[in-house]
């Protein structure tokens, strides 16, 4: 089952229980009581999208969330009606003038479920693109070495180390680092390492976070950590990163060097020894 979305919410007290409850097991709320305590959350952790109660946003509010719109692209900004009023025509078209482009009313029955909908997939765009781009290397490939790359890749930015990829893997961190040594593959640490570097792209994108707020969201112990794993591994500083290498030419640059070479001998590798289907439930 995947885990609950997290979304971010500004809205009116009585809308906030009928959120949860259509929330229940879908997704977590983190309600603020201004629009800038939504935004301090998405800049503090992973926020899967922002629910903002037409009714609260009146005029002062537009520029703000069209700022956040522009800062944080990859966020949805969802914008819910729960009751009929004369106001309501006037500010959703100053929402959808400061970008923001999915509307819900709850006011009716079927828009909780339009709601519950829009996070009923709670989806990695980092992994989505990156398999979609590795689909044709890996065509072929035993399904227990496509699920290495799909759980090193969704995963990369909370499983930092080989023994916690092992323990979701379910194999003993010995023998999976041996498997890609006989093998002559890179080591899972470097497929990790350079999976999390993926993450850092992606949250780039979101001109609105810092390099220290990109850092705390991949679980650094500090910007400077960041920073040493970029010149470590790329040779560069987070700034350089930024400017050089935006996420598509980063996903480019991790099929290069770390799949396309290895072709061949990643279909015929079984990097958890085991048989097609014997991999059990891993959480992807």
């Amino acid at each position: 089952m995947p885990a609950a979305a997290t979304v971010a919410t500004l809205l009116l007290p009585e809308e906030r229980a009928r959120v949860e409850a259509a929330g229940q097991d879908l997704f977590v709320a983190l309600h603020g009581d201004t629009l800038d305590d939504a935004i301090r959350r998405v800049r503090g952790q992973k926020v899967d999208a922002v629910f903002l109660s037409v009714h609260r946003c009146d005029d002062a509010a537009f520029p703000r969330v069209a700022r956040f719109v522009r800062e944080f692209p990859q966020v949805p900004a969802v914008a819910l009606i729960s009751r009929q009023d004369g106001e309501v025509p006037r500010r959703v078209l100053g929402l959808g003038a400061s970008g923001v482009r999915a509307v819900v009313d709850v006011s009716v029955p079927a828009g909780w479920g339009r709601l519950r909908e829009l996070l009923r997939e709670p989806s990695s765009p980092v992994a989505a693109h990156v398999m979609a781009t590795l689909d044709g290397d890996l065509e072929g490939a035993p399904p227990d070495c496509r699920l290495f790359f799909e759980v090193v890749v969704r995963r990369a930015a909370e499983l930092r180390t080989v023994k916690r990829l092992a323990k979701v893997l379910r194999v003993v961190p010995s023998s999976l680092m041996s498997r890609f040594y006989r093998y002559d593959l890179p080591s899972p640490k470097t497929y990790l390492a350079h999976a999390r570097l993926l993450h850092a792209a992606y949250l780039f994108r979101n001109g609105g976070l810092s390099i220290a707020d990109i850092a705390n969201r991949l679980d650094y112990s500090s910007p400077q950590s960041f920073g040493r794993h970029l010149r470590v591994f790329l040779g560069v500083t987070a700034g350089e990163f930024r400017r050089r290498l935006p996420f598509e030419a980063a996903v480019a640059r991790f099929r290069a060097r770390f799949v396309t070479p290895y072709r061949d001998r990643l279909l015929a590798f079984h990097p958890l020894g085991t048989r097609p289907g014997d991999h059990g439930q891993i959480t992807v």
